[in-house]
């Protein structure tokens, strides 16, 4: 339960991020708000992984689903940048996820 409890965390993570450039410098109240619930979510569920997840996997996993999944939203969603360079950033970040995923214990 941990483990979907931090996916979800990070997932939470992406749409925060998200929202938080759409919240303009939180100048536009729904993006902004948006943003404060989902960061309070995505923290809570990363505190309760915690509870059974060693801190460094939790915390690792947690960023880095952000990281990729922020990643993913920048291109599909906002247009940005797509390279060479920057797809293989995140590939390493993926690969990162998966052999912490399977170190941990737990």
């Amino acid at each position: 339960m941990a483990w979907v409890m931090l996916g979800v965390a990070g997932l939470l993570e992406v749409v925060w991020t998200y929202f938080m450039k759409q919240s303009d410098g939180f100048t536009r109240m729904t993006p902004s708000a948006i943003t404060i619930l989902t960061m309070i979510a995505s923290f809570s569920l990363l505190s309760m992984s915690m509870k059974t997840l060693p801190l460094g996997t939790a915390y690792t996993v947690w960023t880095g689903i952000g990281a990729v999944g922020a990643f993913l939203v920048g291109i599909i969603v906002l247009g940005e940048e797509v390279s060479p360079l920057r797809v293989l950033a995140a590939s390493l970040i993926v690969s990162g996820l998966v052999i912490m995923k399977f170190s941990a214990a737990s």
